[in-house]
């Protein structure tokens, strides 16, 4: 799906880019007689196929650096299809808080049935900088990131990317300019 649908019309609207809550790990455990997290998470049911996804690999990289993601996507099941690979991250510190998952890049590939196909995302400032109201400018942080791969925005396949500052400056958060807009 390409939205998120809530288990009920109390849980709308349902903003995934933020935490209503100082303890994360309990969010699906605020309502007394029924889980607080989505009937359907984002990205649910996208393929008549199944996949698996293994091998995540990630690059560690400077700010204002470029690496990439890739995982390998092994289509499990007796028939070609297609599948919504989405990349997810978490800032885990920096000049502003940070959203708990944020989609920062989705591909659809084609994977015919039992064969496995490798997609790689950049990472970098396009996908990591933001607004800080803080600075009242764009930045981007020296920071750890935790990584996510998967078909939906319940993705578990998960690992980190250290961001170090430039010319070894760790810790340090960097303005960044916006690029050009074009007409």
């Amino acid at each position: 799906m390409p939205f998120t649908w809530p288990r009920h019309v109390g849980q709308v609207p349902n903003i995934h880019s933020h935490l209503r809550t100082f303890a994360s790990q309990e969010a699906g455990e605020r309502y007394w007689e029924e889980s607080s997290t989505p009937l359907y998470v984002f990205g649910h049911g996208l393929s008549y196929a199944s996949f698996e996804y293994t091998n995540l690999r990630a690059d560690d990289l400077d700010v204002g650096g470029t690496g990439s993601v890739s995982v390998d996507v092994t289509n499990t099941s007796t028939r070609d299809a297609d599948e919504v690979v989405q990349l997810y991250v978490h800032q885990r510190h920096g000049t502003s808080s940070r959203p708990g998952r944020e989609l920062k890049g989705f591909a659809r590939v084609a994977v015919p049935a039992g064969t496995t196909t490798t997609v790689t995302f950049p990472l970098g400032p396009d996908q990591l900088r933001y607004w800080s109201a803080a600075t009242r400018d764009w930045v981007q942080d020296a920071t750890t990131l935790d990584v996510w791969v998967g078909g939906s925005s319940a993705a578990e396949l998960s690992t980190t990317v250290e961001v170090t500052g430039r010319r070894g400056e760790a810790g340090r958060s960097l303005p960044l300019p916006m690029p050009a807009q074009s007409d």
